[in-house]
């Protein structure tokens, strides 16, 4: 039975009367020898690793992930196809679409007319890869980045295919993968979470859900904690008036001896979780002012994330706070930046998504490089689904839309332990389905785990009765294409 459960069965009036009283003097006196152990004894790490992890020395030892919510066009952006100009107005042949299903926001469609991207592509790098105009500061790290074409999922809507690629299950209720890391590696620093959330400000797009980056079923202190865009970073963090930073070390010394003594009788583990949490905050009072100080940033830093980078909420800033916090020992940031769901107006709305964001990306790249950093730090770069060759509504010269494709889409990958200047996994000539080198999610995932020195199989949580494992229950490789 659970502890709790049978403690509470069993508590009766006369012995919780009977035990509060000894309860009380016994915690005080835990708070005092507590508060005399910290002042002699080296203080504890806050956020340790499972026992035996990582499985193997890792190439990486902090991940990036540059989520960009609402699905991307890999058409618009990386996926080549000059030949698709021939095409324009014409119907999806039904040979490519082959019956596959679509959404019921162009089921309806009498037609299915080619859209050829309205933007020019070309070479970049010793790689020569063909990349888009609207992203001319990532073609210039091209050569650093492993582009891979052929990913895939199986969810079409915006939840479950965002809830697939962060939990590698369409399900909820799963551990998101900053979570798993956080609860296998821990984090090196001791004054800020081991897993942090980014949502710079956009213009609106689909709804950001916390199972994105939820711990699911793991202790709850592993779920990342959310920064805000603007305002305080963390709401209701700083001291309320009237109490001073000695006041609250003794309220938490005192409140950390009550819940241990708790756990010990209960064995409750989010006793613990609470413990963990508000030390966290505590000591978050006086890292995250510093945290998101950018004044000693030199201009030349600055410059490499653009002229937003001071703009509090924005991609660049959240960017460049992104390499600050894994510069302190942050295990895992992830940036969620909204607004790519384009379904009618694509040309207009994609080229201010990619002004927003493109040369942050490149700026982190660079920044990270010229630190030292890239080459422990992996940084990881795609949406949810894919966008369909065919329009969505009108389609004309100038303006055209896309609906959600799950059958095919573009993700990058760069720094530790990546082969950067490649291209892996290749698509029909109307970038509808994968023809070559076909990649899973939870395929993409054993490869980050893989890098973060975990082996993804034996990476398992005992949850109702079964091993959980982030990649599922389906055998799963590790892409090592993709590996320097």
């Amino acid at each position: 039975m659970d502890p709790l459960q049978s403690h509470l069965l069993n508590l009766t009036r006369r012995r919780f009367i009977g035990e509060s009283g000894l309860r009380v003097g016994g915690a005080a006196l835990a708070g005092l020898l507590a508060r005399d152990a910290f002042a002699s004894a080296a203080p504890a790490k806050v956020h340790t690793a499972v026992p035996g992890f990582p499985h193997y020395t890792p190439k990486a030892k902090r991940i990036i992930y540059l989520h960009m919510n609402g699905a991307p066009s890999q058409l618009d952006l990386w996926d080549y196809k000059p030949q698709l100009k021939a095409h324009f107005d014409k119907d999806l042949p039904d040979s490519i679409r082959n019956g596959q299903r679509i959404t019921t926001m162009t089921s309806g469609q009498a037609r299915f007319p080619v859209a050829p991207s309205q933007f020019n592509f070309s070479q970049h790098g010793r790689s020569g890869r063909w990349v888009s105009e609207l992203l001319p500061y990532t073609a210039q790290v091209v050569d650093e980045l492993a582009v891979i074409k052929s990913v895939s999922t199986s969810a079409i809507n915006h939840d479950p295919a965002c809830t697939f690629v962060m939990t590698g299950s369409e399900i909820p209720g799963k551990p998101s993968i900053g979570s798993w890391l956080s609860y296998g590696l821990g984090s090196e620093s001791d004054d800020l979470p081991s897993f942090v959330v980014l949502t710079p400000k956009s213009a609106g797009g689909q709804a950001l859900f916390t199972r994105m980056w939820s711990s699911g079923f793991l202790p709850s202190r592993h779920t990342g904690v959310a920064l805000r865009a603007s305002g305080d970073p963390v709401l209701y963090i700083q001291n309320p008036p009237g109490v001073s930073a000695s006041d609250r070390r003794t309220m938490l010394d005192a409140l950390n001896a009550i819940n241990a003594g708790t756990h010990q009788q209960l064995g409750d583990p989010e006793t613990l979780t609470r413990t963990a949490q508000y030390e966290m905050a505590f000591r978050m009072q006086a890292s995250v002012p510093e945290l998101v100080d950018l004044s000693k940033e030199t201009e030349a830093t600055l410059d490499l994330y653009g002229s937003q980078v001071k703009e509090p909420g924005s991609f660049a800033h959240t960017a460049l706070l992104a390499r600050r916090m894994v510069e302190r020992g942050v295990r895992v940031v992830q940036i969620l930046h909204r607004g790519w769901d384009q379904h009618n107006n694509l040309p207009k709305d994609i080229a201010r998504q990619c002004q927003q964001t493109d040369q942050a990306c490149a700026g982190l790249i660079l920044d990270l490089k010229s630190r030292g950093m890239l080459d422990d730090t992996l940084v990881v770069w795609g949406g949810e689904f894919g966008r369909t060759v065919y329009s969505q509504g009108t389609l004309t010269q100038t303006n055209y839309g896309r609906d959600h494709h799950p059958r095919c889409f573009t993700m990058w990958m760069a720094g530790a332990g990546i082969k950067g200047g490649i291209s892996f996994g290749e698509t029909d000539d109307f970038s509808y389905n994968v023809v070559k080198d076909p990649v899973h999610l939870n395929e993409l995932n054993a490869t980050i785990l893989h890098l973060m020195g975990i082996d993804h199989r034996r990476f398992t949580f005992k949850f109702q009765g079964l091993d959980q494992r982030l990649t599922g229950v389906e055998e799963r490789r590790v892409i090592s294409e993709l590996l320097s």
